[in-house]
């Protein structure tokens, strides 16, 4: 009997353990109950195992992450200041110009502080199309190069970008990278080395605790960005890595879809802001914020016709900007809401905006992958899907990777950016997209989407009836965790 009261100690230990959390996840995080639910499964039916997995990836940011995080952060405000000719709240959102989406401007305004202002944008729906327009720009630098990506792959499109990169830094250029720990941790260091041997400055966003890999107490909090901007003038944002598969060069994910945008004009005011914040923090920068405002921001020239609005979330907001913005473009919409994205995974409220939406006579239509890369989320994806498909949603399933992350609104509106359809994207990575208003990008994206759906299988619910049983066990399993994913 010695035996079992070790064991009665051991569940008691656990239970007090488990209500510690809920404790924590409901008076301090104030954590969503279905979020709870979540955990509170997972801590139930892997005792023990479940309480290293919440302190590991269920934990908020400490209040130390935050408080250097706010700290390090450039006031939308100061850099606005060089935006001359803007006086009022109207002249800055941009409700003047945009009157026929003027909640949704300011809704945008009121939540990140970034103006709608008219700029030239071009988009790329393939890797390699990017990456060539990318490499002219970045040999054309003259002052400055701003890269921050998730993944920087040392494989031969990480490589020969980082040999430009490196090429410039020798030139004099101010070369300045962040890479994410988590999505580059297959990346040596010793390849981001020679960047910084060259002249140019290198940062780990979250790097682990005494680099270690196996221990990173923020590992669930990830800078999903993709941003660069070259002298102030010229940015890049969306959903493209710099690795190979981003490029189509890996035949199990071909053919691979993704979407990214190139901005000249205003619009790159907040990019930049975006990069020089993740900067400060990621390098504990205490340089004058005045510096970086005079030497990063040059006066911008008006061009073209797109009016663009910049857009962030992350784990530092208790606010989750992008999922409210696109909630607000769902819910308004007259004509039609097409989206694009590799997870699916949405919250109550977001289901509820597209249920809306689609009884509302709205052509709601919905493209995944059909090859997936990460099957436990592409197993409540399919959950999530099927039950789309039963209010009468389109869900069409690309013949390949469908990595972009687009969300096109009636015929005006347009997002792209690096946000995924998940709790993880809505909450927990540091994200970034672009609303576009312009009739005739939106026309163009409509074209290639499209495009998309002729090379996709639209899946009725029929479809999702055929499935494995296996298949359907499994979604229904995973979906538990949604919250989590």
């Amino acid at each position: 009997m010695h035996w079992l009261f070790w064991v009665m100690v051991a569940l008691g230990v656990l239970g007090v353990l488990n209500l510690f959390l809920l404790i924590v996840m409901v008076f301090l995080e104030k954590k969503k109950p279905q979020t709870i639910i979540a955990w509170l499964t997972i801590l139930t039916f892997f005792p023990g195992i479940g309480f290293i997995f919440y302190v590991l990836l269920g934990s908020g940011l400490s209040y130390r992450t935050r408080r250097m995080l706010k700290k390090k952060a450039i006031s939308e405000k100061d850099v606005l200041k060089n935006i001359k000719g803007l006086q009022t709240f109207s002249e800055v959102s941009g409700t003047k110009n945009f009157s026929k989406d003027a909640g949704l401007v300011s809704l945008c305004f009121d939540m990140g502080g970034y103006p709608c202002l008219w700029n030239d944008v071009k988009y790329f729906c393939h890797g390699l199309e990017k990456i060539a327009i990318l490499k002219q720009d970045l040999l054309a630098a003259k002052h400055s190069i701003n890269m921050e990506y998730y993944i920087f792959a040392n494989d031969k499109v990480g490589k020969e970008i980082m040999d430009i990169l490196i090429q410039k830094a020798k030139e004099g250029v101010k070369v300045k990278l962040i890479y994410d720990s988590v999505g580059s941790k297959k990346t040596r260091k010793r390849f981001f080395r020679k960047l910084e041997k060259a002249g140019g400055e290198v940062a780990e966003f979250f790097p682990p605790f005494m680099h270690i890999r196996m221990i990173n107490l923020k590992i669930n909090y990830r800078n999903h960005r993709k941003i660069v901007v070259i002298d102030g003038k010229i940015a890049y944002t969306g959903g493209i890595n710099i690795r190979d598969d981003h490029m189509g060069m890996k035949r199990k994910l071909s053919p691979w879809r993704d979407a990214s945008i190139r901005v000249e004009g205003s619009g790159v005011f907040p990019l930049q802001n975006i990069f020089l914040d993740d900067w400060r923090y990621a390098k504990n920068d205490s340089t004058p914020v005045e510096k970086y405002l005079e030497e990063y921001f040059p006066l911008p020239t008006p061009k073209g016709d797109v009016g663009l609005q910049v857009l962030t979330s992350g784990p530092d907001s208790k606010l989750q900007k992008i999922k409210e913005a696109y909630i607000k473009m769902i819910t308004t919409a007259k004509k039609r809401v097409w989206l694009q994205t590799p997870y699916f995974v949405p919250d109550d409220s977001f289901i509820s905006a597209l249920t809306i939406a689609q009884k509302s006579g709205v052509d709601v239509r919905i493209m995944l992958p059909a090859k997936p890369d990460k099957w436990s989320v592409y197993f409540p994806t399919l959950s999530f899907a099927r039950e789309m498909a039963h209010i009468g949603v389109r869900i069409y399933f690309y013949n390949g990777f469908m990595h972009a992350k687009t969300l096109l609104v009636d015929d005006n509106k347009l997002s792209i950016g690096s946000c995924n359809l998940d709790n993880r994207s809505f909450g927990l990575n540091f994200e970034c997209t672009a609303i576009m208003y312009s009739e005739e990008l939106a026309t163009q994206y409509a074209q290639e989407m499209e495009s998309d759906m002729a090379n996709s299988n639209l899946a009725d619910e029929s479809y999702f009836k055929k499935a494995p049983a296996l298949s359907k066990i499994a979604q229904s399993i995973f979906r538990l965790f949604a919250p989590l994913l």
